[in-house]
């Protein structure tokens, strides 16, 4: 009966201290969830301020330089001037969409987090096999 009871003691205290290191494995990848979380929204923040004061520095710039070309040009061609205009802010436009398109393909949201979890899961799988 000793035996017994010493056994299912050292089993109590194996399964004690699997969930105790499962608690704090969870504890540990909740907090670098946490953190990547505040960064990436550190970083988003960051890059809408100055996606918004480049946007309103370029529109007035663009402004005044079309008011300058067509000012310019208004006695050779108006007609040309303002086609020519347009055709360089479609260019821009055309431009600034594929870099758009280019930065939403590559982005990658948590990848420190998701790499964890990978390896936390192969190395559940290497003790479970």
């Amino acid at each position: 009966m000793n035996t017994t009871s010493a056994s299912l003691g050292q089993l109590s205290d194996s399964t004690k201290r699997v969930g105790a290191r499962l608690l704090a494995i969870a504890e540990n990848r909740l907090e670098l969830l946490t953190v990547e979380m505040q960064e990436e929204r550190d970083r988003l923040i960051h890059a809408l301020l100055l996606s918004l004061g480049l946007a309103i520095l370029g529109l007035l710039t663009g402004i005044t330089l079309s008011a300058v070309v067509v000012l310019i040009f208004w006695a050779h061609s108006p007609l040309g001037a303002l086609l020519g205009l347009m055709a360089l802010y479609v260019g821009g436009g055309i431009i600034l969409y594929a870099r758009l398109r280019q930065l939403c393909r590559d982005w990658q949201s948590f990848p420190t987090t998701i790499a964890q979890f990978r390896k936390d899961r192969l190395c559940v799988d290497q003790i479970l096999d």
